[in-house]
């Protein structure tokens, strides 16, 4: 219910009529069943206008701490938002994603709704395309749905002359969905799940047109890896010089 109210009363208005924002390629999203959209991260305003302009529910993965509400009246708030809009919770805890972390998400997929993913698991530090990790190859292939390509453009806040923060004309593609099925054994193989990110992160950037940086997001963000760096690590796409895996056992049966 609460996802509906918000959706529908305060943020679909906004961001279609106010921010003018567009949408292409919408019947590329499955009518029904389990899907993951896989999309790039430019700016705060993604995670509103995507989830705005779709006519599905979606659903996103959070940190699972965002769910206890420990820390005063701000994280509370924030906990009873996630809950009641029907967000999930990411186990991190280990460090890389589990499939036991992504058992909320898994069991969102196998009840036929759609997940949504930010595969850089971050915003990117310059507008640029980065590597993205294995997470998502990991969930398609261990819940046997499709994939499907997201580029979000124009989705920075700019302030108006009054001061205020504003998006205009946003605009979000999809694309046509990616079938990683053949490769459902290769859920747990450290090649086979970046070959599969890879596909996904190139199919954005097909979508985005954005530079493609081979390096994390986030080793850009806590500077880890300078700019000069990151420059020398662009690429024509991602997995650029790689081949497929071989198919498992089984893969085309």
């Amino acid at each position: 219910m609460w996802y509906a109210f918000f959706k529908n009363v305060l943020f679909r208005p906004v961001v279609r009529f106010l921010f003018r924002a567009r949408i292409e390629g919408e019947e590329h999203i499955p009518a029904q069943g389990g899907a993951i959209i896989a999309s790039n991260h430019i700016a705060a305003g993604d995670t509103f206008v995507m989830p705005a302009l779709l006519a599905r529910k979606l659903t996103f993965p959070a940190k699972a701490e965002l769910f206890s509400g420990k820390g005063g009246i701000g994280p509370k708030i924030v906990a009873w938002f996630l809950k009641a809009v029907g967000q999930v919770p990411l186990d991190r805890s280990g460090g890389r994603v589990s499939l036991d972390g992504l058992a909320p998400v898994l069991q969102v997929l196998a009840d036929g709704g759609l997940v949504g993913i930010y595969p850089e698991g971050t915003r990117s530090p310059d507008g640029r395309l980065y590597k993205g990790r294995t997470g998502v190859a990991r969930l398609a292939l261990a819940a046997g749905v499709p994939v499907v390509p997201v580029a979000v453009s124009r989705t920075e806040a700019v302030r108006t002359k009054l001061g205020i923060p504003w998006i205009w004309k946003p605009r979000v593609v999809i694309g046509e969905p990616l079938d990683f099925s053949a490769y459902a054994g290769l859920h747990d193989d450290r090649d086979g799940l970046r070959w599969v990110t890879d596909e996904v992160m190139t199919a954005i950037q097909q979508m985005s047109g954005q530079t493609y940086v081979d390096a994390y997001g986030t080793s850009v963000k806590s500077g880890s890896l300078s700019a000069a760096e990151a420059d020398a690590r662009v690429l024509p796409r991602p997995g650029y010089g790689t081949r497929p895996p071989q198919l498992p056992a089984g893969g085309l049966s």
